[in-house]
């Protein structure tokens, strides 16, 4: 059995994730459960894993059973709601304010539904043909169950299955609201009063706003459809009718402007409540809604009234420049036919005069489709505004809404508590998803972790909460270069959807709980950032002194560094440089320690560079536990061998900046790359190690601008330099992490199928 679980906000909740990951089926499952016909259902709603267990059945091996699919609600009720739910109430002993109602699709005779499959079977394999000419026989279906239950053809499947109530208990559920050994719910009989299916809809009521909208600028297409037939349905539905209007019967028959005057008075309400979303812009266009004086057709037809733009301000004492409602943005057409199909959803509901469901669910698919980033936080601010309830009705009933979204903008807008995140996992076989509350994450997490994450992705990248993977970086330098990189060291990652995250050092650790909460993969690119121990800082540091210990034999004076510089570059200040504090330091000075608090705090957890250099990559690896978390890997600076003069030396850099000088170094001394400002004067006459240092000590000074170096970089042929070895080696370990394997070495599933057909043949 495989479950999940999701907690629906009392106001609004937000499904993301990757893609594929489950949010539309979520969506879909409580569709066909809350319309409560079998005849929706298809054996495609069973997930693949399933497909072997009722193949098993049908053939009948021992053991085997059909599995079902079942859907526990569970409704919170207050006192005053109890009238309501009589029904669900398990015994006169009931206690507490959760109520539930399961709906369960299973097999209605499992052992004829074999039988049947197995005359199925026999009728035709004794229509087997053999093949012509050396051709494939020919085997009608169905030869396993999986093509008796879903042939198209006949409706086998809605004969052999069918939708069971149950009513559940609470105190035989645990804290996750998973059943406890042995419980058996109380079947729901028709005998008993209501059916299960009048008790689901005497509660809550489900409309459905897809995503597939097919709003078109062109006028014409069997799948587009234009505001004005929107409106003119609205109207048909729920609007004041020309019969119920006499003043308008003889405005059509007097004149266009008192007709006109009808359809602003009777679409004023709707368009006020358009208004309320504040579209943005100084000159975008008012709604008005016009006739084409067809009497025949005048109001309940999309020839009759048709949406219209006016151009500027409405003057009501002359007629205003208008266009017809194909002449604006899709986003405008997008929003307006979102708010008229909400609000015809709403109403419908609220006109239901007896036993009206408590509770009406709405759910709103990608609302962002055409708008742009200011009018899509507008929509999910307003929403609420749209689908008012009078004082007195609020009491009784709720609206409540579920927007499944790839939008940052919206999550931006929301915050955390609101977030459903659909956490896609693969395994050998097959892919399943679990359903996380970020509102558990929420109030889990203690500040100001949480504050920091919060605020941090709402300014920077909600965009997490739909990758596949997440690669958190050391600065701006990496998140400017790392696509190139990304292109040069692991180019099938191009294919995937990431997020990647500037943190820095000292805060990458604070995102480990969000991480392993969301069990996103993750590569950690960071700096192993080498500092003095506190007594070397002390006994080293003087006024004015700042720059880092020389490499040994190296006679280079402070001046000599200075001189150090470029033909192109000015003098190099070192008031605001890390080594004037007396603390950065090159990695290979004995007892350095690292300033990093992501390499201390979280992976590899390890203080000292000696430790650092040394760790491997199981060391460097956080792997998933039993119950969840994420596959992390970190990757910083390590020994990489190095040649400049004919000598050969392996070299550690202390940042990005360093380790691409160091593994780039005779590309960056040409001349003609002095715009990276990594070119050291006489370098011709510098050994490798003074070369290291002179790098070191460039790289050090707050006058050079880390930004520069990667836009200039950016200027020069990628395929001219290398990639740093760490990174090149974190972005490979991601590749194989996130990616499939190429197509050649990908298993033919064709096989595996014929394998299985022929097994039923057998």
């Amino acid at each position: 059995m495989k479950d999940v679980r999701i907690d629906l906000a009392s106001d609004i909740s937000i499904f993301v994730g990757a893609n594929n990951s489950g949010k539309t089926s979520a969506t879909h499952a409580l569709q066909l459960f809350a319309a409560a016909s079998r005849d929706r259902f298809s054996i495609h709603d069973f997930s693949v894993d399933c497909w072997d267990a009722i193949n098993a059945f049908g053939d009948g091996v021992d053991g085997a059973s059909l599995p079902s699919i079942s859907l526990d609600i569970w409704f919170n009720v207050k006192a005053n709601d109890l009238h309501r739910v009589v029904d669900l109430l398990p015994n006169l002993a009931w206690q507490g304010n959760f109520v539930g109602l399961r709906v369960e699709f299973a097999a209605t005779a499992p052992d004829t539904l074999r039988t049947n499959f197995q005359k199925a079977r026999e009728r035709a394999r004794e229509n087997i043909r053999p093949g012509v000419n050396g051709g494939a026989d020919y085997h009608p279906t169905p030869r396993i169950p999986c093509h008796y239950l879903g042939d198209g053809k006949s409706d086998r499947f809605r004969r052999e299955f069918e939708l069971r109530y149950y009513v559940l208990d609470r105190a035989h559920f645990d804290d996750d609201l998973c059943a406890k050994a042995g419980y058996a719910p109380l079947r729901v009989t028709p005998d008993k009063g209501q059916t299960g299916r009048d008790i689901l809809a005497g509660l809550v009521k489900i409309d459905v706003l897809h995503a597939q909208r097919h709003l078109s600028d062109s006028a014409g297409g069997s799948r587009s459809e234009d505001l004005s037939r929107c409106l003119s349905r609205f109207y048909d539905r729920n609007l004041e009718k020309r019969g119920e209007d006499y003043e308008a019967q003889r405005a059509l028959a007097d004149s266009e402007a008192m007709l006109n005057d009808h359809l602003g008075r009777v679409f004023g309400p709707t368009l006020q409540r358009l208004a309320v979303l504040g579209y943005p812009g100084l000159n975008n266009p008012s709604l008005l809604i016009r006739t084409a004086l067809n009497p025949a057709t005048i109001m309940s037809s999309h020839e009759g009234a048709r949406v219209h733009y006016a151009l500027g301000p409405v003057n009501p004492r002359r007629d205003p420049l208008t266009l017809p409602d194909r002449y604006n943005g899709l986003g405008f057409k997008n929003l307006i036919y979102m708010v008229v199909e909400l609000l015809d959803f709403h109403t419908r509901w609220r006109d239901i005069e007896e036993n009206r469901p408590p509770v009406h669910l709405i759910f709103i698919e990608e609302p962002e489709a055409h708008l742009h980033a200011q009018l899509q936080q507008v929509f999910i601010r307003k929403v609420f505004d749209i689908l008012v309830l009078e004082e007195e009705e609020a009491k009784h009933y709720t609206t409540q809404i579920v927007v499944s979204t790839h939008s940052p903008h919206i999550l931006y807008e929301r915050g955390f508590r609101p977030i459903r995140y659909f956490r896609r996992t693969s395994g050998p076989a097959l892919q399943t998803s679990d359903v996380l509350n970020l509102s558990n994450f929420y109030q889990n997490t203690a500040n100001p972790t949480r504050d920091f994450l919060e605020r941090y992705l709402k300014l920077t990248h909600c965009d997490l909460f739909f990758a596949d993977a997440a690669i958190l970086v050391e600065g701006n330098v990496e998140r400017l270069l790392l696509p190139q990189m990304i292109a040069k060291a692991a180019h099938r990652l191009q294919s995937a959807c990431l997020s990647i995250l500037e943190i820095g050092g000292a805060f990458g650790h604070r995102f480990r709980p969000l991480i392993e909460f969301l069990g996103i993969t993750t590569l950690i690119v960071t700096d192993i950032d080498s500092v003095l121990p506190p007594q070397a800082n002390k006994d080293n540091a003087s006024p004015g002194e700042g720059a880092a210990p020389l490499a040994e034999g190296d006679a280079s004076s402070a001046e000599e560094a200075d001189a150090s510089q470029t033909e192109d570059e000015a003098p190099e200040a070192t008031d605001d440089d890390d080594s004037a504090a007396g603390s950065a330091c090159m990695v290979h000075i004995d007892g350095a320690l690292t300033s990093n608090q992501t390499l201390v705090q979280w992976l590899p957890g390890q203080k000292t560079i000696v430790e650092l250099l040394a760790a491997d990559k199981a060391t460097c690896t956080q792997l998933p536990k039993a119950n969840g978390d994420a596959l992390v890997r970190v990757t910083y600076q390590t020994r990489v061998e190095v040649t400049w003069s004919g000598r050969t030396v392996a070299i550690a850099g202390r940042t990005l900046e360093e380790a691409f000088a160091l593994e780039n170094l005779a590309w960056c001394q040409a001349k003609e790359r002095a715009d990276l400002k990594l070119r050291v004067r006489g370098a011709a006459k510098l050994s490798l190690e003074e070369m290291a240092e002179r790098l070191h000590r460039k790289i050090s000074k707050s006058s050079f601008h880390k930004t520069d170096f990667a836009l200039a970089l950016l200027s020069h042929d990628p395929s001219a330099w290398n990639v740093p070895h760490y990174i090149s080696v974190g972005l490979s370990w991601l590749e194989q992490q996130v990616m499939p394997p190429p197509a050649e070495s990908v298993p033919e599933l064709a096989p595996k199928l014929e394998n299985l057909e022929q097994a039923g043949t057998a």
